[in-house]
């Protein structure tokens, strides 16, 4: 009975106690949702979408990874403002910070004749004053730096594309150079077309491994004077013996007039300066048209003198009619000369005094130089004419066998050093003038020999003058056509060197005489690899103390590097080091391989970089080891 009495009681307790902890579950996830849902919003509010909110009872709990800390912080902030500070659990997580990336390093240097100007970015550890200082040497002119600074580790290759842009700035006057630690974009003007293709073709065969190369190197157009163009149909077919042009658009009329006058294949005609009139290429293109016509002949423009001479075996109807069109076709200031050569004597006529062949000739070739024959009117004239020759090729190079005559044509003296100075265009070839012809034929390693020498006729004999050229250009003959490569050069040298060795007096950086024969011969070849850099290493055995060794060895190399210069030999991409005893190539407890270690050597090293930039540990021998070589007494040096 008892029992049952508390019984109902329990029952109320329990289900009260049920439902208080119902009604704190409801409140809770109340309270635990309406925090996450106003934290969600905050953090929606503010862009910080990344964020993520769990709650657990009175605790939230925020995660996900934070761009920053910046935005970490943010977020917590954002928290806090729904609910109290203290009850948000921190389990965000920070993205790495990225590695700022270097920047990319970069020299723009403007040269013209008033100053240098560099802009760009370079690295701290840049000797910027070296730099400046090796640019004012070249230019002799202001230099005005602009140059920011970035302390970021330079570019493995960053030093030798700089002293490499440097050494191309030396060599343009007006020139922009871009440099960048892998390329190198050099855009200028020089003189002349022959400088142009020099200083490609050195720019070219010196650029560091690594490095690429933009060139963009232009010349002026050339003066040409006189502004000649001489068109020559004979039994040979169609040709230019010399063609100029003021414009593009010029010289494509002259080439159409040409073709339609019956020439084939390919022909250059120069570009230049100088043409008497802005209707050059009109008046050539009536020439070349006129002279088709005829049939056979030669047709010179020399600046405003037009030239048409015809052989004999042209009609004299068709020759009076071809030339009169034509000068009545010419423009406005040309003045034209025809002439209609006369028969040759007909055959059986006896030789006589009156109908003897009269001529000079001059012959060169290669291994005997020139040979002069022939007429002259006076002794003043042969010395004139042989002075002339000796100027030109040399005064051991010329033989004269000349004769006095007194019944030359006049101006023939000026004929035969019009002749002389022609045939020195030529590698080889002959030059034969008489009264109503100069011939001229060979082979030259100058492209445009014919044109010159065209001009030149034309300059010196006057309207209406005379003259054959037969000139064939031989590209092997050209100094700027097969230039060695760097790696060419090197091996050059060393191969003169294995055969003979540059002998010194023991114990000593003089050369003895044997030794200057070879220097003689290196010469030789260095003159065909100027601008190459490379290294004259001298070695020793390993005999005397090292430091001695080392000494000896570099005052070795500086003596033939001081032996080029005073040959006249460009020293500019060369350098001396002397290496001692520390690179053998034999065994030096022999005398034979003792031998075989004292030696100099060639070997291409990379363009210089801005001094002052080199590894220090290169500089030379140790301090300690000089101070060591000064105490070293009578102690022998390995020769």
């Amino acid at each position: 009975m008892r029992l049952s009495a508390y019984l109902p009681i329990a029952i109320a307790i329990v289900l009260a106690m049920g439902a208080s902890l119902l009604a704190a579950r409801v409140a809770v996830d109340r309270i635990e949702a309406g925090a996450r849902s106003g934290i969600l919003q905050a953090f929606q509010s503010d862009g910080l979408n990344w964020a993520k909110v769990s709650v657990d009872g009175l605790q939230v709990v925020l995660t996900g990874e934070a761009p920053d800390e910046a935005a970490r912080f943010a977020a917590l902030s954002a928290a806090g403002t729904v609910i109290d500070a203290t009850r948000i659990v921190d389990r965000m997580d920070v993205r790495p910070a990225q590695t700022i990336a270097a920047p990319e390093f970069k020299i723009e240097i403007l040269r013209n004749l008033d100053g240098v100007s560099l802009i760009g970015l370079v690295p701290a550890t840049t000797d910027r004053t070296v730099i400046l200082e090796r640019i004012g040497r070249v230019a002799n002119a202001p230099v005005t730096d602009l140059l920011e600074v970035a302390d970021f580790p330079e570019p493995s290759n960053w030093n030798r594309a700089v002293g490499y842009a440097l050494g191309a700035l030396a060599r343009i006057p007006r020139s922009k150079v871009s440099v960048t630690a892998d390329a190198v974009a050099v855009t200028g003007i020089v003189d002349s077309e022959q400088v142009r293709r020099r200083v490609e073709t050195e720019l070219a065969r010196t650029v560091p491994s690594g490095v690429r190369l933009a060139l963009d190197i232009s010349a002026p157009r050339p003066v040409i004077a006189p502004f000649t163009t001489r068109f020559v149909i004979d039994g040979d077919g169609r040709r230019f013996d010399a063609c100029a042009a003021e414009t593009p658009e010029g010289r494509d009329m002259i080439m159409s007039a040409a073709r339609a006058a019956g020439m084939t294949g390919t022909v250059g005609c120069r570009i230049g300066l100088g043409a008497p009139s802005v209707e050059w290429a009109a008046a050539v293109s009536q020439g070349l048209s006129a002279l088709a016509d005829l049939g056979e002949g030669s047709v010179t423009f020399a600046d405003a003198d037009v030239s048409l001479v015809v052989p004999h075996t042209v009609e004299q109807i068709t020759f009076d009619r071809g030339a009169g069109a034509l000068d009545r076709a010419l423009p406005e200031g040309f003045s034209l000369t025809a002439i209609r050569t006369p028969p040759p004597p007909e055959d059986g006529t006896e030789e006589t005094e009156e109908n003897v062949v009269i001529e000079f000739s001059a012959t060169l070739n290669a291994e005997d130089g020139v040979e002069l024959l022939g007429r002259l009117p006076t002794e003043r004239s042969r010395a004139a004419v042989e002075s002339y020759a000796h100027a030109h090729f040399g005064l051991n190079a010329t033989t004269s066998a000349t004769l006095l005559a007194d019944d030359l044509p006049e101006g023939w003296s000026l004929r035969a050093i019009t002749a002389l100075d022609a045939l020195s265009h030529l590698a080889s070839g002959a030059v034969r003038v008489t009264p109503d012809d100069l011939a001229i034929e060979g082979v030259s390693g100058q492209a445009n020999a014919a044109g010159v020498i065209s001009g030149l006729l034309s300059a010196r004999l006057g309207s209406g003058a005379q003259f054959t050229i037969d000139v064939t250009y031989e590209e092997r003959l050209d100094p700027t056509a097969d230039l060695p490569t760097p790696e060419e050069c090197v091996s050059q040298l060393n191969a003169i060197l294995e055969i003979q060795k540059i002998s010194f007096e023991p114990g000593s950086a003089t050369v003895d005489g044997d030794g200057l024969e070879i220097i003689d011969r290196l010469a030789d070849v260095l003159r065909t690899c100027e601008g190459v850099p490379m290294e004259i290493a001298g070695h020793t055995d390993s005999q005397g103390r090292e430091s001695m060794n080392q000494r000896l060895s570099q005052d070795r190399a500086n003596a033939v590097l001081n032996a080029l210069m005073a040959r006249r030999v460009l020293t500019s991409g060369l350098d001396a080091q002397g290496y001692g005893e520390t690179v053998p190539i034999a065994d030096n407890d022999t005398e034979d391989g003792r031998e075989a270690n004292r030696r100099i050597e060639f070997t291409l090293r990379a363009p210089e970089a801005p001094e002052g930039q080199e590894d220090a540990s290169e500089d030379g021998q140790d301090p300690d080891e000089t101070a060591e070589a000064a105490n070293a007494g009578e102690e022998t040096a390995g020769e």
